[in-house]
């Protein structure tokens, strides 16, 4: 099918679909309050989208080789890599999540978002060099650089899917939620819109028309963010300390909203929540995926020095958001249900930045900032599927089914088909969760990704001793370490099986699964002692050394 005549049929889709919202939305109108269709929101929606086919057909021209479907030929630049990076990490939870928390816990949520930063030093000086000059694809073409490519493939693929999964479902369950609210839209319609959108970003235009997607979607996103929060400080005639005074005096619970403590119930929540959220970001495929989009090593850190800025500013204009709601939306009756101050939000409590868009400047940036949330969620849950197609199809067809003799073209189309089941199953999950808190899954991808693929990937970079068994030892029990806590934990033995009393008393693994991760990979690799293949391994530490310090071979791998 072209893409004109695509974009024909899209544009009629949307039609029906907007003008059969009030058959979805009739029945709850009859019995309850509900949000009117939001026009501005629809229109720009429809522009972005409209923006986004264009960017994808022009893409989609340019991507003829593996190398530009998975990493845009190599060839972004380390300011538009910055800036795709932040697009990618600046999820609807950044804007919707952070905000709400700010919003109910005060300065608690601010320490939150900075766990959720701290972790990009740590890529920036320890990774980011290394991961450009040894990686080709994914991130498992570094731990498989000098052990059994097949197996520890295997196991770094199964690790990158059971994180996309769980951060798929926690975006399409916001997307689906916030569609809801503001396009009058139905539950599982909005989800499935998201999905087909997610795969013709994906199959058409690969990363390419991936990156570009989260760079537009990063510029309105920090421009949207700003304008709400510079126009919210107004009302304080932009004073900090008059925010923070009637801040305080307005907050809901009648406590300091500067004092800590409020969020996490204990210590060991705290440090196992910091340690999830600062090391499983150097764990995540798509993130760890876009330092080979970039031309070199140089180029790589300029990414992540550009990306950490551009994170740090939109966490503090957040934080100022979220103060700012304390005030404006919270004693405004209009927001929430049954006009009473003090009870529930209208659209659930994420919904607290865009109810501040609205009440600082009406239904017009209302409209904007939720075309650019969903925009969010459609730049994240692109690079998510582009992370989770290239774990199925080059790590696992590829190299390991196919001993790396797979054609090109066969290992695309594998990725295309890997892409629409990822798609079915996102939109299948997102539907299927639609009435759970899924805020555990952001916390269980982040904990899989700091106990399974952060600690195999840094060993092997850094640690010469480290085996074929170790790896799979530490990073297979490190995954399902983590996977069985938070499955025994409150947040799911709990709340979504419906038990009387978790097993397991802490909500965050981080803090016991990690180092159990750390230990495993340690122990095998020195009980494995000095077999033929451990001897192997560790001397072909110093190729790796050498390539992962000067980038000497890089290129040559690139092009092979």
């Amino acid at each position: 099918m072209t893409i004109p005549r695509f974009m024909h049929r899209l544009g009629a889709s949307a039609l029906g679909l907007l003008a059969s919202a009030s058959a979805f939305a009739g029945p709850a109108m009859e019995a309850a309050e509900k949000q009117p269709l939001n026009m501005h929101a629809i229109v720009m929606f429809l522009i972005f989208v409209a923006l986004t086919m264009g960017i994808t057909y022009w893409a989609s021209n340019r991507t003829k080789s593996a190398a530009d479907f998975y990493t845009a030929g190599g060839g972004i630049t380390g300011f538009q890599n910055g800036l795709a990076i932040a697009g990618d990490y600046m999820s609807a939870a950044t804007l919707l999540g952070l905000t709400a928390l700010v919003y109910g816990s005060g300065l608690d949520g601010y320490i939150y978002a900075i766990c959720f930063f701290v972790g990009w030093p740590v890529i920036l000086f320890l990774m980011a060099e290394r991961l450009r000059n040894l990686g080709r694809f994914t991130f498992s073409d570094i731990t498989a650089y000098r052990l059994d490519e097949g197996k520890v493939r295997t196991m770094a693929s199964i690790g990158s899917l059971v994180v996309v999964c769980f951060y798929l479902i926690a975006q399409m369950v916001g997307a689906g939620q916030l569609i809801k609210l503001l396009f009058g839209l139905d539950y599982n319609v909005a989800v499935l819109v998201v999905g087909c959108l997610m795969l013709v970003y994906v199959i058409k235009g690969g990363m390419l028309a991936t990156t570009w997607v989260q760079i537009i979607k990063a510029c309105l996103l920090l421009a949207g963010g700003t304008l709400v929060m510079l126009l919210a400080m107004s009302q304080f005639g932009f004073s900090y300390t008059t925010l923070i005074e009637q801040a305080t005096a307005a907050h809901k619970n009648g406590w300091n909203i500067m004092n800590t403590g409020k969020l996490v119930a204990d210590p060991v929540t705290a440090i196992s929540l910091g340690l999830g959220l600062m090391f499983g970001i150097a764990g995540l495929p798509h993130i760890l995926m876009r330092f080979f989009t970039v031309t070199n090593a140089k180029e790589a850190r300029k990414s992540v020095l550009y990306a950490s800025g551009f994170i740090a500013y939109f966490f503090n204009v957040i934080f100022l958001m979220g103060l700012c709601a304390i005030v404006i939306v919270g004693q405004n009756p209009e927001f929430f249900e049954g006009g009473t101050v003090g009870g529930e939000l209208i659209g659930g409590g994420n919904m607290v930045a865009m109810h501040l868009s609205k009440a600082v400047g009406g239904n017009l940036l209302l409209g904007f900032l939720a075309a650019v949330a969903f925009a969010t969620i459609l730049a994240v849950v692109s690079g998510l599927a582009l992370a989770g197609a290239s774990a199925v199809s080059h790590d696992l067809y590829a190299r390991v089914i196919k001993k790396g003799k797979a054609a090109e073209a066969d290992e695309m189309r594998m990725s295309r088909i890997a892409t629409v089941v990822l798609g079915i199953v996102a939109v299948v999950l997102g539907i299927a969760f639609e009435k759970q808190n899924v805020a555990f899954m952001v916390g269980l991808a982040f904990g899989v990704a700091a106990s399974s693929n952060f600690p195999v990937l840094i060993m092997s970079m850094y640690w010469k001793g480290l085996t074929t068994r170790g790896a799979l030892a530490g990073g297979y029990i490190g995954l399902f370490t983590a996977v069985t806590l938070v499955v025994m934990s409150k947040s799911v033995w709990v709340t979504v099986l419906g038990n009387a009393a978790p097993l397991f008393p802490y909500d965050q693994p981080a803090l016991f699964s990690m180092p159990v991760a750390f230990f495993c990979c340690w122990l095998f690799s020195v009980l494995e002692g000095n077999s033929q293949r451990a001897q192997a391994e560790k001397a072909a530490f110093d190729d790796q050394f050498v390539r992962a310090q000067t980038g000497h071979g890089a290129a040559a791998a690139s092009n092979h």
